[in-house]
């Protein structure tokens, strides 16, 4: 499984694509898929990242996801923030429209 984190990366979150839409989803503390990186659990430390990794296993096998990985997320004025541009893209959704999908949800654009 890939891995977009550094390696001194002190916090992380895992990621996937659920199969059955292709939406990025992200593990929650109850190892269930949330589409909201607020709900994802997050990992401190190495250890920590890779149990967070193994706990996906159950949801590849079964075809829920696919593809889970790990990456950066700060903490900041309690919310989950991913560090990198990659990863705040995926959150949001396609960057050609901002009035639509979900960066408009996220902007609180009403149509």
């Amino acid at each position: 499984m890939a891995q977009h984190t550094r390696k001194g990366a002190q916090f992380q979150a895992l990621t996937a694509n659920r199969l059955s839409d292709g939406i990025v989803v992200y593990l929650t503390r109850e190892d269930r898929w949330s589409e909201s990186l607020q709900d994802a659990d997050v990992a401190e430390g190495k250890e920590a990242g890779e149990a967070l990794l193994a706990r996906a296993a159950p949801s590849v096998e079964a075809n829920e996801v696919v593809e889970p990985y790990l990456f950066e997320v700060s903490l900041e004025d309690e919310s989950v923030r991913a560090v990198s541009v990659r990863e705040t893209i995926r959150q949001a959704g396609p960057t050609v429209r901002r009035d639509l999908g979900k960066q408009a949800e996220l902007a609180g654009v009403h149509r």
